[in-house]
């Protein structure tokens, strides 16, 4: 859905480092583009950035955190106490609430699930390749089934500013969003699993 240079720059910077690869999403859909760079990666660490939740700081630290062994997934938390979160207050409402929607319908422990996020990729690929939904919620149902399946997930504080405003309009992500929620409640709530499964 990109509308802007980010290809052009993309193949230009991957022409000159081989470290880089750059892929193109068929369609506009933030959780398969996800998705696809997780399953495609070479590497031992994932960090899924966030271009308008910004924080260096979080790559630094989340990966430390990581080699050290204590944690198989690094939350990068807007909503802790200890979090600098400078977005509009309807953005921040807007966290709030789907938070607690998750709470609620899938019994999330944690304080947020979408934004910033490194992991072990080895460990957690299985993980990824059992989520069932896609666009805004693939990444709170990587989280939550990670929660669910024992793996050590550690959340630590985030600062951020919005730059931009986004270019997807919020109100009009809600019916896509409640739609995927249902269809996630269902898939881990209703629907009959294997045991021992998240």
């Amino acid at each position: 859905g990109s509308a802007d240079r980010t290809l052009e720059i993309g193949a230009a910077l991957a022409s000159q480092h081989p470290q880089v690869r750059i892929f193109q999403c068929p369609e506009p859909d933030y959780g398969l583009a996800l998705r696809m760079g997780i399953e495609s990666s070479r590497a031992r660490y994932i960090i899924c950035e966030e271009i308008d939740l910004c924080d260096t700081d979080f790559h630094e630290r989340s990966l430390r955190l990581l080699i050290e062994g204590e944690s198989d997934l690094i939350v990068g938390s807007k909503t802790l106490a200890s979090s600098n979160d400078k977005r509009p207050l309807f953005r921040r409402t807007a966290t709030l609430v789907i938070n607690m929607l998750l709470r609620i319908f899938l019994g999330f422990r944690g304080t947020d699930t979408h934004g910033l996020k490194a992991f072990h990729r080895t460990r957690l690929l299985d993980v990824v390749k059992s989520c069932v939904v896609n666009r805004d919620l693939f990444a709170s149902e990587f989280v939550i089934r990670s929660e669910r399946g024992d793996f050590r997930v550690k959340e630590i504080p985030i600062s951020l500013e919005e730059k931009r405003p986004p270019s997807v309009k919020l109100i009009s992500r809600v019916p896509h969003v409640l739609a995927n929620l249902a269809r996630l409640v269902w898939a881990i709530r209703m629907s009959r699993r294997p045991p021992g499964s998240a």
